[in-house]
């Protein structure tokens, strides 16, 4: 009895001692996305550089858990997941939720547009900083956002060459999003929609000629494969991911922590970038190479006479009312619009 009862003083000692020494334990955020940890892309590959960079300007002290590949919460399920804390951290693809964040989603209502990936970022960082709706847009939804990933420039990737506008009509080309099918329509050619994931078997069995797309991620998905025609036609850079945070996670942080993880959304951005430039030069280079990949450039000047249509100018109109509702002025929406403007 009386070893019990040492024993059961011990272990509400032991108890104590670990309850008083918790707020000095490292606090360990769970991070929620998408992608797969053996994905080589500059998305993977920066998702863990941004992790690595999190402890150590923490000095150990905080640090981020990364459950990769959906094994937390699908794709779409992320900004649900997010707002609801059953993660802190994660990567939200903002085209698919146009209706849910519109203001966030403005780069997708303006294709083509003439920045690049880098640019198109310190656009959403410029807007961040000066119109406070695009982060409420978010924040009424419990979720913060301290970062950017756009996606790079894009091209269209096809089973045959494309040469000008007069080769465009009749082609099926993949379409998704609000400004693809006017796109695709003004161009001459049929909006097809189908997913990421079906379109290799749409390219190989013929189903569509063609799918917009960026050298690196055509090399990720493999469509490269089927498809070995390249038209750098310039649709300028997609966007894009948000990285955001659970709002009550990030309200919780420090004001310290909280200047650590905005700072490193912006050097995020960076990073990315210089990853993303490498992938593509690596891509090329293999399409030069053993892919047999013909690149073929695109008449800008015919894009600009597209961009003319009334039904990709009606896309855009959409965008600014929905913007005009989500509360944004129209001296704003004119600085957005201007910044995208082709």
């Amino acid at each position: 009895m009386k070893i019990k009862g040492i024993l059961g003083l011990a272990g509400l000692a032991l108890g104590a001692a670990l309850m008083t020494a918790a707020p000095s334990q490292a606090k360990v955020y769970k991070w929620i996305t998408f992608k797969p940890e053996g994905a080589g892309d500059a998305q993977a590959v920066s998702t863990k550089w941004l992790v690595k960079e999190f402890a150590k300007r923490t000095g150990g002290k905080d640090q981020i858990q990364v459950f990769w590949g959906g094994s937390v919460a699908k794709t779409k399920e992320i900004p649900d997941a997010l707002a609801s804390g059953v993660g802190d951290f994660g990567d939200i693809i903002t085209p698919y939720f146009p209706d849910r964040f519109p203001l966030n989603n403005a780069v997708g209502f303006f294709i083509p547009q003439p920045n690049s990936t880098l640019q198109i970022g310190k656009l959403m960082e410029k807007w961040y900083a000066e119109d406070p709706q695009f982060q409420q847009e978010m924040e009424k939804q419990g979720i913060h956002v301290f970062g950017f990933r756009p996606l790079e420039d894009y091209g269209l990737l096809c089973s045959k060459p494309v040469h000008d506008i007069k080769d465009m009509k009749g082609l099926r080309i993949r379409s998704y999003g609000f400004a693809y099918p006017a796109l695709i329509k003004a161009m001459g050619a049929t909006p097809v929609t189908i997913s990421t994931a079906e379109a290799y078997e749409a390219l190989q069995r013929h189903i569509i000629d063609c799918t917009p797309i960026g050298p690196a991620l055509a090399r990720g998905w493999k469509y490269d494969e089927v498809a070995k025609y390249y038209i750098e036609i310039p649709f300028g850079a997609s966007f894009g991911h948000l990285l955001a945070m659970n709002l009550d996670s990030y309200k919780a942080m420090s004001p310290d922590l909280q200047k650590i993880v905005d700072q490193l959304g912006k050097d995020y951005l960076i990073k990315y970038n210089d990853l993303l430039t490498q992938d593509e030069k690596r891509v090329r280079q293999e399409w030069k190479g053993k892919l047999g990949v013909t690149v073929i450039p695109f008449p800008k000047k015919e894009m600009a006479e597209i961009v003319k249509d009334p039904g990709i100018q009606s896309v855009r109109k959409e965008w600014m009312a929905k913007a005009s509702s989500a509360g944004l002025s129209q001296d704003q929406i004119d600085q957005v619009v201007k910044s995208l403007q082709f």
